[in-house]
């Protein structure tokens, strides 16, 4: 309780910080609606060739879609920024601010940043993810929703957790930059189900960048495609994650020269 009154915190300062400046708003409105827009258009284009793809028909790819923007305005409005200004500080030394403070440090350096026009995905991904369940020939029930709700917060965590590993490489690698370009071109792979790739990428969207996880699982789920099995792997290995997340943390501590060293 006490981490979530701190991100609570954090999120009210940052959002009137961002609040000065809401010409900002506009922009990550015009950009959500392009990369909703080219989306669209490339699921169109597949779909004038055939009616399913791998399976899954335009209605279930429109969800898997939606969540894939959604997960990114996840992504953009609270752990990018925050892991982006990590390696920072790392780089600089200056990440005796957030050290020397009297709460966790992973939970600080976690939740200090946030871009809250970034969630105008948030929105429309829901928009999307609603339009593809209105034109669904089965019906969503509850367990469904149940289900979607645990799947997309695993995945949240697990794309959390992801994105801290890298960040803590910086302990080791000072020049860890690219690692957002990267995961961005990664991340796209998600507009489509994992099952569509070849098997060593599946595994690799799965287990080394945990993307179908994220997108794939949670689709799964709305559409009531979801096996319980998955749910529960999904599960342990968020713990799992979890915990070598902060083993690995608390390691590259250690390496940690700050300014006042």
């Amino acid at each position: 309780m006490r981490a979530l009154r701190v991100a609570w915190l954090y999120f009210r300062i940052g959002a009137m910080n961002e609040l000065h400046y809401r010409a900002n708003f506009f922009i990550a409105a015009f950009q959500s609606l392009l990369a909703l827009f080219t989306g669209l258009v490339v699921l169109a284009l597949v779909f004038s060739h055939t009616e399913q793809l791998h399976g899954w028909s335009h209605a279930e790819l429109l969800a898997v879609l939606g969540i894939q923007i959604i997960m990114g305005g996840v992504i953009h409005t609270v752990i990018q920024p925050n892991m982006l200004r990590l390696m920072e500080e790392v780089r600089d030394g200056k990440l005796d601010y957030a050290l020397t403070k009297p709460e966790d440090a992973q939970v600080l350096v976690s939740v200090r940043d946030y871009r809250i026009w970034q969630s105008v995905d948030i929105v429309s991904g829901a928009v999307v993810v609603a339009v593809a369940l209105g034109q669904l020939e089965r019906e969503v029930g509850p367990v469904d929703v149940l289900a979607f709700a645990a799947s997309l917060a695993l995945g949240a965590l697990m794309i959390y957790c992801f994105w801290l590993v890298l960040s803590t490489g910086a302990f080791w690698v000072v020049n860890m930059w690219t690692v957002a370009e990267l995961f961005e071109g990664l991340y796209l792979s998600g507009r489509w189900p994992v099952g569509v790739y070849p098997g060593w990428l599946r595994y690799s969207l799965t287990y080394l960048v945990p993307i179908a996880f994220a997108v794939t699982v949670p689709a799964e789920a709305v559409t009531s495609r979801l096996h319980w099995g998955t749910l529960v792997a999904a599960a342990a290995f968020s713990a799992a994650l979890f915990g070598f997340t902060r083993w690995f943390w608390r390691l590259g501590l250690r390496r940690y020269s700050g300014a006042s060293a």
